[in-house]
């Protein structure tokens, strides 16, 4: 177990493994995931003030560098808990104006990931 401190709401056991975005919302945050958490809407977006993982998956890569935000936030989708984290979710639907946050999103990251350490990201 891992200790999630989601900014302005509190600190939470997370189980190891747990997707992100899944760990946040079961924490009772109303984090965005409008396509489901497959990497392509960037609704789930988080920045980390403590624990950031140092690996990246390539869907997040291409997502992040495709609209400019890499090294900016994170997508809660696309981060497994290994660590324990310190997050501010940064799309809530009470603060969008949506009905729901989204499609539920799987157990495991979406498309399968093939993960990368970010350092060797940064040469990329």
């Amino acid at each position: 177990m891992y200790e999630l401190t989601i900014e302005g709401t509190g600190t939470f056991e997370v189980e190891e493994g747990t997707r992100l975005v899944r760990a946040i919302e079961e924490c009772g945050v109303d984090i965005g995931h409008r396509c489901g958490g497959h990497s392509q809407c960037t609704t789930c977006r988080v920045t980390f003030e403590e624990g950031e993982p140092g690996v990246m998956t390539e869907a997040e890569h291409e997502k992040l560098t495709d609209i400019g935000q890499r090294g900016e936030m994170r997508l809660a989708c696309q981060v497994v808990v290994d660590r324990d984290m310190t997050v501010t979710p940064l799309m809530r639907v009470e603060d969008q104006g949506w009905d729901d946050a989204g499609p539920e999103t799987a157990v495991m990251v979406e498309p399968e990931a093939e993960w990368f350490p970010i350092e060797t990201l940064d040469d990329a």
